[in-house]
């Protein structure tokens, strides 16, 4: 069956639900899914925190992988969030459960959730 639009719209939804459930399940009652904003989107799982700080996750289920372009859009949206990192939840083919799935990014954001401090460099 070929993906139309709708499909993978409805695909990427169902994908940030299971992730945004997990994580309230296992981590806090109070993350969940965000509505979108539009050109000043905040990531696509709100009420994640570290540090007492925001952390902007972005969820992709694809079969391409663009990790490029991905970690812009995280970084992006973590400026809008004024979080502390933006990170990308991405699918991992032929594995169902949420906890499977695949996390990318930045080694300064690797940095900044273990020191709680941001790392500037991420938005250049």
């Amino acid at each position: 069956m070929t993906r139309t639009r709708a499909s993978a719209k409805a695909a990427g939804s169902k994908f940030e639900r299971d992730i945004a459930d997990h994580l309230a399940k296992l981590v806090d009652d109070r993350i969940d899914r965000r509505v979108k904003t539009g050109a000043k989107d905040r990531g696509d799982i709100g009420g994640v925190r570290v540090h007492g700080q925001r952390l902007v996750l972005e969820c992709k289920n694809t079969t391409r992988i663009n990790l490029g372009t991905w970690i812009a859009e995280a970084h992006t949206e973590a400026g809008n969030d004024d979080a502390l990192a933006g990170v990308i939840v991405h699918k991992r083919h032929g594995k169902g459960k949420p906890g499977d799935q695949w996390v990318t990014m930045t080694v300064d954001d690797l940095i900044a959730l273990i020191t709680g401090e941001p790392q500037p460099s991420r938005y250049e």
